[in-house]
């Protein structure tokens, strides 16, 4: 369980290949207090570490992960938002994020009406009962607040803080970011009838 609050962020030295599924990444300290077992959020997909060298971790990656998710996208240097599983008795500051990736979300246009940022992302079909104005997100891990919603889209704000403290100013338009929809709604939408459907 993660709380959508990114602590790092981790390069990758080496992205995973359908004949060699391993993700290496440089976490930096945060590294340093983990070791093999531990799960780790990468882009909001949990992820369990199975080596570490130094600052260096791997990760063995099933094809369904890397289908689902952009984790099979990730290249050589791309930076990737990391975040330990939540700890019992600590503060959530963002919302319950299983790390269950729902799905990839395209960036459709990234507006700057100053030191904040406005990200409009694609809604498919299946999410517009999941998607609400007010409701809570995890985009690429990171735990926000949905903005305006419309038919097939639908928008997020950005503080200063959180633009710096994740990969979002790497991000261009087109880009595939990872989403999870909030776990409540999820259960919500499952006792009206309406449940997300497993993609293929």
């Amino acid at each position: 369980m993660f709380t959508g609050i990114v602590e790092a962020l981790g390069r990758v030295q080496e992205q995973p290949m359908p004949d060699r599924p391993l993700l290496w990444i440089d976490g930096g300290a945060l590294a340093e207090t983990l070791r093999p077992g531990d799960s780790l959020a990468v882009n909001g997909c949990c992820l369990t570490v199975t080596e570490r060298k130094a600052t260096s971790l791997r990760f063995d990656t099933l094809e369904e992960t890397r289908r689902r998710t952009n984790v099979g996208r990730l290249e050589k240097g791309d930076l990737v938002n990391l975040e330990r599983s939540v700890a019992v008795g600590s503060r959530i500051d963002g919302h319950f994020v299983t790390g269950h990736v729902d799905g990839l979300s395209r960036l459709l246009e990234i507006r700057n009406p100053g030191a904040e940022h406005e990200l409009w992302f694609e809604r498919g079909k299946e999410w517009e009962t999941l998607i609400v104005p007010k409701g809570s997100i995890a985009l690429d891990g990171i735990s926000l607040t949905v903005g305006v919603v419309r038919e097939d889209r639908f928008s997020v704000w950005i503080t200063p803080f959180t633009w710096q403290a994740t990969n979002l100013p790497g991000k261009r338009q087109g880009d595939l970011l990872n989403l999870e929809v909030d776990i409540l709604a999820r259960y919500v939408a499952a006792q009206i009838g309406k449940p997300l459907p497993e993609r293929a």
